[in-house]
């Protein structure tokens, strides 16, 4: 793609667990400049990565949901007031939000779909940055569309899709 600009990403990784095996932080970058690659030329976000405990909670605050879940998606939202007449160069106009990710869930759910945990990392960033970039996977047209990106970008990462058996054990997506 010539002509685009490089990314500049700023990213904030919080590791406020103490699960085992946690990637080290140049690949958490590469794998959500990845995701931003032609999305944008500028952003910055926060991953934050947490234990089951803190998981659960942020899962039952934000989603109504019991238990910890894979990755948690907090798009930021500049309130109307500030966004009027922001020059696109502010640095505010960077903030895409923050990612919370269950590193046990993650490690858990690579085991049980036979992935490397590293490949499954690397979905968990992608698929949250995706979603703070306002994709999402409530219809099935949507969901197809989240999906082919996010396979494109894990194959040009290295990694296979995470959709070739992606069914948990009662036929629901996993993600």
């Amino acid at each position: 793609m010539s002509g685009e600009q490089p990314l500049t990403l700023d990213l904030d990784l919080q590791i406020a667990c103490t699960a085992p095996d946690i990637p080290p932080p140049a690949d958490f970058e590469r794998w959500a400049a990845a995701a931003l690659a032609g999305r944008r030329e500028r952003a910055a976000l926060t991953i934050r990565l947490v234990d089951t405990e803190e998981g659960a909670a942020l899962n039952g605050t934000y989603r109504g949901r019991e238990g910890p879940t894979n990755v948690l998606s907090f798009p930021f939202d500049l309130p109307p007031e500030l966004g009027v007449g922001l020059d696109p160069r502010d640095p505010i106009a960077d903030l895409l939000g923050d990612l919370v990710i269950c590193a046990d869930v993650v490690q858990r759910e690579a085991r049980e779909q036979c992935k490397t945990a590293q490949a499954h990392w690397a979905h968990m960033v992608v698929h949250g940055v995706l979603h703070l970039l306002d994709y999402d996977h409530l219809t099935e047209s949507d969901a197809e569309e989240m999906e082919t990106l996010e396979s494109g970008i894990l194959r040009a990462l290295g990694f296979p899709s995470p959709y070739e058996d992606q069914t948990a054990h009662d036929g629901q997506r996993s993600i």
